[in-house]
């Protein structure tokens, strides 16, 4: 009700205003303008949200859509159920992960045009020309709009052609779109804005939009790869890492790699506590082997600090990947890049 006095009040007086004014005032939307780009670009349809299906940035599949995933049958209602894919392709850290499509299929493009495909060659064109991994795009994923949006749109003459209200990106991408270049267009301010940490923002007029967007538009990383692991511990912190780890006992290595080479077995038998003073401490036939542990940072950015001198492989300033929590079992993944990874695992729920 608030956008709709706002643009009825703005109705009944915008015509003495525009008569008077020789260029746009603070909340006028002028086409092709720096900030109206900026607006569409925000609204742009955001591709890489399912890299893990397609391996494209620039498109979506839509769902819901079945999938054969290293050999099940399943199907994607929602963007939740990627996680489901992904399970599966952890399932094993040796096979070779494969995902079908149950064609046809719909895509949706970033100007939020519809294409249908019929085949993985079809797929794979529109996949190849989309931008590769984490280079930079027109699309903006760091902040989102707060919808509704109102907005009248005078004629040259100062006439009301149009009142709307735009409830999502398509209708204001489209909106901006599909301006005339003789139409004036008032955008109802205060409009709202979500940042990608949750925090919101309001503006007050079109300088302000321009510069918030400005601002916020490459604070975050857009995550335009195709690493579908690469953010499970965002919302991961030190004092839950310390909790599972000092309050599950007797873990074993499940997983233990250096330089690239498999070192799984060598430290089969061991058993690992992690003590709340920080110190570490493994039994393997009754000999005891002793260290420290440490933790730092946040996100996906956690450190752990791993030093016993008997067990040289364990040794590392290792990132923490994951933490999974199943039933019966707890995993805690350490990985340094590409080739060193430790990989811990507790019977301890």
């Amino acid at each position: 009700m608030f956008v709709l006095s706002a643009l009825v009040l703005l109705t009944s007086c915008r015509k003495e205003e525009l008569e008077r004014i020789e260029s746009p005032p603070e909340n006028t939307l002028v086409p092709n303008s720096n900030v109206a780009n900026l607006m569409k670009f925000t609204a742009l349809n955001d591709g890489s949200n399912d890299n893990i299906l397609d391996y494209a940035n620039c498109f979506n599949i839509q769902l819901p859509v079945t999938v054969t995933v290293n050999g099940q049958e399943l199907v994607i209602n929602n963007d939740s159920d990627l996680n489901i894919v992904e399970i599966i392709f952890e399932e094993s850290d040796t096979d070779v992960d494969t995902i079908f499509f149950s064609y046809p299929i719909t895509i949706t493009l970033t100007d939020f045009t519809e294409v249908i495909i019929n085949d993985y060659s079809e797929l794979s064109n529109y996949a190849s020309n989309c931008n590769g991994e984490n280079i930079i795009d027109d699309d903006i994923e760091c902040l989102d709009f707060i919808y509704p949006i109102g907005a009248s749109v005078f004629n040259t003459n100062n006439e009301l052609i149009n009142t709307v209200s735009l409830q999502n990106d398509y209708e204001l991408y489209e909106f901006i779109e599909n301006i005339d270049s003789n139409d004036i267009v008032a955008i109802a301010f205060p409009i709202s804005m979500v940042l990608f940490d949750g925090t919101q923002i309001t503006v007050n007029n079109l300088m302000e939009l321009e510069s918030t967007i400005n601002t916020f538009s490459d604070s975050c990383d857009e995550d335009d790869d195709y690493d579908y692991n690469d953010d499970d511990c965002n919302g991961c912190t030190t004092n839950q890492l310390e909790d599972i780890l000092i309050n599950c006992s007797n873990w074993i290595v499940d997983k233990l790699e250096r330089n690239g080479d498999d070192f799984d077995d060598t430290y089969n038998g061991y058993v690992f506590n992690f003590l709340s003073d920080g110190t570490i401490t493994s039994v393997y036939n009754s000999n005891n082997y002793y260290g420290t542990w440490s933790t730092e940072g946040s996100g996906n950015e956690i450190t752990v600090i791993i030093d016993i001198p008997t067990l040289p492989l364990c040794n590392n300033n290792w990132g923490l990947h994951e933490i999974q929590d199943s039933s019966g079992e707890t995993k805690v993944d350490l990985r340094v890049g590409d080739d060193d990874r430790l990989r811990y695992e507790s019977t301890c729920n």
